[in-house]
């Protein structure tokens, strides 16, 4: 199965007294691209994290998240009493010398004042990282599993466009004809004027007669074009992380279409041309995508 680089994943916890909370987003990116944000106490973990997601997804442009809310009665957050009394002792002696009374309102402007406030380092307890562990899994085979979802959508996008340039050819090949009528006609006509000069290289007029033949054989862009849709078709049903490869199969059906309409020299082979092209941008910027 195909999948797409873009994706979020979210699973929430009631561990002990703390609600945790992991949440993954990803998009797509040409290796994978990790960023963490992970409170101090679990930061221990974090290349044990980035492991688990790397195994997981593969490739893209990830960003983790793990919150944690305390819901129990004891905050690891403490007031500074040393320092708070002697902020309190330095107001109280400037409202003196001031004559400025202080109120209720001058204990809460403290508590903001710097380090009037200390968190409490807390140890990592291996346990409860053992279910927070479990939690990131979940969250990770959310997203993987929205990934697959996107890229289904991708493939029927990129199937419906590759079938669009391979229609085209034989639209092409309706127009051969004419053109080949109208190249006839253009060397019939050089011949003539050749006829009638006196003197002329045979030698250069046999090399010019193979160069200007060969500039206008498409036979071989048309064969290739189609081996090369069918590689791409061959190797996007094969499923994987297949992404990559899809991109270089892309840019050789790319010089197949540009050859074809460089050496067509007919309006009609050029327009389809164009739908080619066109289809092939789409598949292009779907590809990006793709795992």
């Amino acid at each position: 199965m195909i999948h797409s680089m873009t994706g979020y994943g979210k699973a929430e916890k009631e561990i002990g007294t703390k609600k945790i909370t992991i949440e993954v987003k990803s998009l797509n990116s040409k290796q994978m691209d990790i960023y963490t944000r992970i409170p101090s106490m679990y930061k221990a973990k974090d290349i044990q994290v980035r492991k688990m997601i790397s195994e997981k997804l593969v490739r893209g442009k990830v960003e983790f998240n793990l919150f944690y809310e305390n819901l129990g009665e004891v905050s690891s957050t403490k007031i500074n009493i040393p320092i708070v009394k002697n902020y309190f002792e330095q107001l109280t002696q400037l409202s003196n010398e001031l004559n400025i009374s202080l109120d209720a309102s001058a204990l809460q402007t403290l508590v903001q004042l710097p380090d009037a406030l200390k968190t409490e380092h807390q140890e990592l307890n291996e346990d409860e990282w053992i279910e927070i562990e479990s939690l990131i899994g979940s969250a990770l085979d959310e997203i993987a599993d929205f990934r697959l979802q996107e890229g289904s959508a991708l493939v029927k996008d990129i199937e419906l466009n590759i079938r669009l340039i391979r229609d085209l050819i034989p639209v092409v090949e309706n127009y051969e004809e004419d053109r080949i009528k109208t190249v006839r006609a253009r060397l019939t006509e050089h011949i003539d004027e050749l006829s009638k000069v006196e003197k002329f290289d045979a030698n250069r007029f046999e090399q010019e007669m193979i160069y200007y033949i060969e500039k206008f054989d498409i036979n071989e862009e048309k064969v290739r074009l189609r081996n090369h849709c069918d590689y791409f078709e061959k190797t996007l049903s094969a499923g994987g992380a297949v992404g990559k490869k899809l991109g270089f199969i892309s840019q050789e059906i790319g010089r197949e279409i540009n050859t074809l309409g460089s050496k067509a020299n007919h309006a009609e082979i050029q327009k389809n041309v164009i739908l080619m092209k066109d289809s092939l941008e789409k598949i292009k910027e779907q590809v990006l995508n793709v795992l």
